[in-house]
């Protein structure tokens, strides 16, 4: 099983997609696209298949509806693509771009430690939720019921993934009574 060198805290693999049914007899695969980057998705890249982390090539990929067609080197026959029906296929989180500075992926906010801009410790970011307009993070105290904090610059002053901690400013009404 390949390993990663990511920083503390954060997974060695993240998902991509997952593998649906083989098409034609070429060895291609559907797969449902679950990342907000399929074009990196590109013939050549190593992905990793499956609980195992399995590693493959991207041999070729193309657009069929909301999917992808996918097909990995070795795998060249309808057969072998079943075989991995049904899996989640994987990148590396230590070989994803970095990002513009301010910006971050969901999984390197997830498990910080949020403080507001006065000192209190407001809990652990547990979840983000996608809405229209701004994200929302969900932030679990050690007492008492959830916090939901909007992803606006109002609200979240600083990130510093090194101390794993991000900084708010808490707006009326924000926390429960």
């Amino acid at each position: 099983m390949p390993t990663g060198s990511s920083a503390p805290g954060e997974p060695v693999f993240l998902v991509v997609g997952k593998l649906r049914r083989p098409h034609g007899l070429q060895g291609e695969m559907t797969m449902q696209v679950i990342t907000d980057f399929p074009g990196r998705l590109r013939p050549g890249k190593i992905v990793f298949v499956g609980n195992e982390h399995i590693q493959h090539t991207i041999r070729s990929r193309r657009r069929y509806a909301n999917d992808l067609l996918i097909a990995l080197e070795g795998c060249d026959t309808p057969e072998e693509a079943g075989e991995l029906r049904n899996q989640f296929v994987y990148v590396r989180s230590d070989m994803i771009p970095d990002l513009p500075e301010d910006e971050y992926y969901h999984h390197q906010l997830l498990g910080l430690q949020v403080v507001s801009d006065e000192g209190q410790a407001l809990g652990i970011l547990v979840q983000i939720l996608e809405t229209g307009a701004n994200d929302v993070y969900i932030v679990r105290p050690e007492r008492g019921a959830e916090i939901l904090l909007p992803a606006i610059d109002s609200v979240i002053l600083q990130v510093d993934l090194a101390q794993g901690e991000m900084k708010v400013h808490v707006l009326p009404g924000l926390l429960p009574e």
